[in-house]
């Protein structure tokens, strides 16, 4: 009989997760990922290498926090007509996105630096965009890398009625539609976690069903001080030096503009036609694959060999090799991803991946239609 590992994002640290479900196991029994693992070990052993702190990192951050300054500050102190001040904003928003992508990722995932308090500061970053590193650390680092399309358990997946990303959530009859007004939805994404997803949870102690122990100390400081500088970057200083409606109209421009890139990209690695969504069985819990290789199944590449788009995503465009290797640097994901594709292939895994961003968004756009429909009720396979 093949042994299980019992997942569960609780922790006496980080809360326990609802008690009336079974436990998620996964398979425990994994020759693909004692190879995988065993061979990107040697890479580093041969090529000498650094897992993290890598030379690239830092000055890619050096150009990316330059990037988010020079926006800001010209936008709110250069621009004088609308056609100065709207691009100013798009650009923004690209270098915003780009913080969270490279920056506030890598950090958050302490895969920045082998110094932890590196890794803090770099995810705090995430704090002064508006959101929680606090609550993200839960919800992206615990749920999601745990439970990877998993209804009920991932929360990247869960947007309640407004849309239906998995063939175990409920279908409405208005998300035939959601293949359309999703996009718009996406614009909202960064506007709901700013001003109320963080509080909410903070409030309730929970992420969906999942408890969390609420900050304390250092971790709380960090959750106000952040709130409190957000609050003055987007609309104090703005307000002091522009009229109050102008400011909420660049504050909608700019995170709109972010809402939509972070949700696209975040979406064509798992909200896709190629990714699974498999179920436990609901009385044991028990996963039909190892952790692994659910994480290989569950995530989809795309673009991998656009260096541009590699460097702006901060290589989340090689999402399969990030759930593999989350706390390693993105610097190394295109490199790492031969020998993470040759590995499935010895072991009969199939390794999901778009040519490119379009594919991907046209796969997003025609499974977001597929769940819309009313006789699409069985998991992906």
């Amino acid at each position: 009989m093949q042994a299980t590992v019992d997942i569960q994002a609780p922790s006496a640290a980080s809360g326990s997760a609802d008690q009336s479900q079974p436990r998620i196991k996964f398979q425990g029994d994994d020759p693909f990922y004692r190879d995988v693992k065993a061979r990107v070990a040697r890479y580093f052993e041969m090529t000498g290498r650094r897992e993290h702190d890598c030379p690239q990192t830092y000055l890619k951050s050096a150009i990316i926090i330059t990037w988010v300054a020079t926006s800001y500050l010209l936008l709110l102190f250069a621009a004088t007509a609308w056609w100065q001040a709207i691009p100013l904003a798009v650009s923004l928003g690209l270098a915003v996105a780009a913080l969270g992508f490279n920056i506030q990722h890598d950090g958050g995932h302490r895969a920045y630096s082998r110094y932890p308090w590196i890794n803090r500061i770099m995810a705090s970053s995430l704090d002064l965009a508006g959101g929680s590193s606090y609550i993200w650390n839960h919800k992206h680092n615990t749920l999601h890398h745990t439970y990877s399309n998993i209804d009920e358990h991932d929360d990247d997946i869960a947007i309640g009625v407004l849309g239906r990303f998995s063939p175990e959530q409920k279908r409405m009859r208005f998300h035939r539609l959601q293949h359309f007004y999703m996009w718009m939805l996406y614009a909202m994404l960064l506007i709901k976690w700013q001003l109320f997803d963080d509080f909410r949870d903070l409030a309730l102690g929970r992420i969906g069903q999942h408890k969390f122990a609420r900050p304390k100390g250092r971790d709380l400081a960090i959750f106000v001080g952040g709130k409190l500088a957000f609050f003055t970057l987007a609309f104090a200083i703005p307000m002091w030096f522009h009229p109050f409606w102008l400011a909420l109209g660049f504050y909608a421009i700019v995170s709109g503009f972010v809402g939509v890139v972070l949700s696209v990209v975040f979406q064509l690695a798992h909200v896709v036609e190629q990714a699974h969504f498999p179920t436990p069985d609901g009385e044991t819990g028990r996963m039909p694959t190892s952790w692994a290789v659910h994480q290989v199944q569950t995530t989809v590449n795309f673009s991998r060999r656009n260096p541009l788009i590699t460097w702006y995503l901060g290589g989340l465009n090689f999402q399969v090799e990030h759930h593999l290797f989350p706390k390693t640097c993105h610097i190394h994901y295109p490199r790492l991803s031969k020998i993470v594709e040759k590995a499935c292939v010895r072991h009969g895994i199939h390794y999901n991946d778009h040519g490119s961003i379009l594919a991907g968004i046209a796969s997003h756009f025609r499974w977001l239609r597929k769940m819309g429909r009313p006789d699409t009720t069985a998991s992906a396979a």
